[in-house]
């Protein structure tokens, strides 16, 4: 799916439309509201695909928009402390392509057409994607970057292989604080520190695709290992 963060301009939305029509790509999700775009000039540049912007749901934010996915990755041309490793379009697809192919969801995120993603709403994704350009000019139009993202998500889409369903982002948070409580009681965390570590494990098991299974085995392990913590400082 698409999720366009705080777009301005309603005919870059009919644009991005077209795009992802070009690539069987149907799911197009917007944080803001349907309101503050005027509809016609949206279907102008949709032409015949309209009806992505038709069913187009909107959130308050890139998480709420995002719950039921199983990795999220950011767009962004910009690097620095906060924004990780980022991966090309083709090294991204390729991942993408074992989490679709065994029932999970996956969400491509693009931010605002001036400012691009915030530091905070790239800390909503799991992942960061970037396009490579020309130093000359390296900033792209909204819908020819989900254009190349949603081309390298086509190409990779007919590699299927069997597998388990991975979980949902919103069932990996419910690991990611059962992990995070376990730390805190054997005393791993002093007075700061969780917030940091919960987003490391959250980065990481989002790219590992957990299933179900795995998710609730990783658990009882750290439910073990707080409890055999504890016993050992009692004894």
């Amino acid at each position: 799916m698409i999720v366009l963060c705080r777009p301005e301009e309603s005919r870059n939305i009919g644009a991005v439309c077209r795009a992802m029509a070009n690539n069987d790509i149907s799911t197009l999700r917007i944080v803001g509201r349907r309101e503050d775009f005027d509809d016609e000039r949206v279907r102008i540049l949709a032409i015949h695909s309209f009806p992505i912007w038709d069913n187009a749901q909107f959130f308050d934010s890139i998480t709420q928009a995002t719950a039921d996915c199983t990795t999220v990755a950011g767009t962004t041309r910009r690097r620095g402390k906060k924004r990780g490793k980022l991966l090309l379009p083709e090294e991204y697809a390729q991942r993408a392509s074992d989490v679709t192919d065994a029932g999970g969801k996956v969400a491509l995120v693009f931010g605002n057409e001036r400012t691009g993603l915030t530091d905070p709403e790239m800390d909503e994704c799991t992942d960061g994607i970037t396009i490579p350009s020309s130093e000359n000019f390296a900033s792209l139009n909204l819908s020819h970057a989900v254009q190349i993202l949603c081309y390298h998500m086509f190409r990779e889409k007919n590699k299927r292989s069997p597998g388990n369903t991975p979980v949902t982002l919103s069932r990996l948070d419910q690991t990611v604080t059962k992990i995070g409580d376990n730390l805190k009681r054997i005393g791993f965390f002093s007075v700061t520190g969780r917030p940091e570590m919960e987003k490391f494990w959250r980065d990481i098991l989002s790219r590992s695709a957990l299933s179900e299974g795995e998710a609730q085995y990783l658990e009882k392990i750290f439910d073990k290992a707080a409890g055999l913590a504890g016993k050992g400082s009692r004894d």
